[in-house]
C-alpha cells in the first residue's frame, strides 16, 4: 500500500500552548480516515499542517511532498472544505466554473455541470442567492470535478439539516470516491459517518489515543452491559471504561476475547462516539 500522509512526530506548539504533541501516523491511499476529538484537541492544526497552512516539527509528508515547502504543487491534488469555508456573495455559479477552469488545471467543467444539474442551483444565481445547503452543494460539485488524489473535510455539513447531511455523503461515495482516492473527514456527528470509515483516528488533547482500520474495532473492543453482580465478576478481566445505564454497568473492553465475558450480560461492538468516550475518559480513571 501507499501511504498518501505520512507523519513522524508531529507536532505544533502555539506560543505556550502545544497543540499537537509528537504524533505519528500513516494514511493509505483508497481509505476514507475519520478524524475525530473534543474542540481544542488539535484536530485543525493537524489538518492545517496536512493542507501546508502552518509549519511543523518533526516530519510530515503527503503526496510524497513536504506540504509547507511545496504546497503549490501540493494544492494541485488536493480538495479541501471547511465549515467556515466561503464563497464570494456576489459571484455567479458560471463566473466561478469560468474562474475555476481558468486557474486549476485537473478542473473539469464538464464534470462540474453535470453534477450540478443534478441539484436546483442554477449557473446564473449568485452565492448570496443560495442557501448554505446550496452553497455547500456547489462546493462539493465543484471539488468532485477535480481530479484530486486527496479530500480533507473539516466539519463540512455544519448547520445543514439532516436530508442535506445524508445527500452530502451519498453523493462523496458516489461521485468522488474510489481506490485511488482518499478522504480525511473530521466532524463532531460522528454517528452519521462511521458506516463511511475505513479507519478512525481519536486525537485528544494534541495526541493519538487511537488509530486503527474499523474492522479492527469489532476485534479488539467489545462492550459489555451486564447487572451489578456480573459486572463485580467483569471488572477482574480489567475494563478500560464503565459507567452506570438505568441500573446495570456497562463497560468497555480492550483485547479480552468474547468468550471470556459470555453469560455476564449483553455483548457488543461499541459505536465511535461510544469507544471514543471509553478511550478518553478510560484514560482519565
Amino acid at each position: 500500500m501507499t501511504s498518501i500522509v505520512s507523519a513522524r512526530n508531529v507536532s505544533k506548539s502555539y506560543g505556550s500552548t502545544l497543540a499537537v504533541d509528537n504524533v505519528s501516523f500513516d494514511i493509505e491511499k483508497g481509505r476514507i480516515m475519520g478524524l475525530i476529538g473534543p474542540n481544542g484537541a488539535g484536530k485543525t492544526t493537524l489538518l492545517k499542517a496536512v493542507l501546508g497552512l502552518t509549519d511543523c516539527q518533526g516530519t510530515l509528508s503527503v503526496l510524497g511532498l513536504d506540504p509547507f515547502r511545496q504546497r503549490k504543487d501540493l494544492m494541485q491534488n488536493i480538495c479541501f472544505i471547511a465549515d467556515v469555508a466561503v464563497l464570494p456573495r456576489w459571484i455567479k455559479v458560471s463566473q466561478l466554473l469560468d474562474f475555476l477552469e481558468s486557474i486549476h488545471p485537473r478542473f473539469s467543467r464538464e464534470r462540474a455541470e453535470e453534477l450540478l444539474a443534478q441539484t436546483k442551483i442554477h449557473k446564473t444565481a449568485k452565492v448570496r442567492e443560495l442557501s448554505k445547503g446550496m452553497v455547500t452543494q456547489l462546493h462539493l460539485s465543484i471539488i468532485t470535478a477535480i481530479d484530486a488524489k486527496l479530500l480533507v473535510l473539516d466539519e463540512p455539513t455544519i448547520g445543514l439539516d439532516i436530508i442535506f447531511r445524508k445527500d452530502f455523503y451519498a453523493n462523496l461515495l458516489n461521485d468522488y470516491f474510489d481506490e485511488e482516492r482518499t478522504i480525511i473527514i473530521t466532524t463532531h456527528q460522528v454517528e452519521e459517518i462511521e458506516n463511511l470509515l475505513t479507519d478512525v483516528m481519536f486525537i485528544n488533547d494534541g495526541r493519538v489515543v487511537l488509530d486503527t482500520p474499523m474492522e479492527a474495532v469489532s476485534e479488539r473492543y467489545v462492550e459489555l452491559m451486564a447487572t451489578a453482580e456480573n459486572a463485580a465478576k467483569a471488572k477482574h478481566l480489567n475494563p478500560i471504561y464503565e459507567k452506570d445505564v438505568f441500573g446495570k454497568k456497562v463497560m468497555t473492553f480492550e483485547g479480552v476475547e468474547r468468550e471470556q465475558l459470555q453469560g455476564l450480560g449483553d455483548l457488543r461492538t461499541p459505536d465511535v462516539a461510544d469507544l471514543f468516550v471509553a478511550k478518553v475518559k478510560g484514560a482519565a480513571q
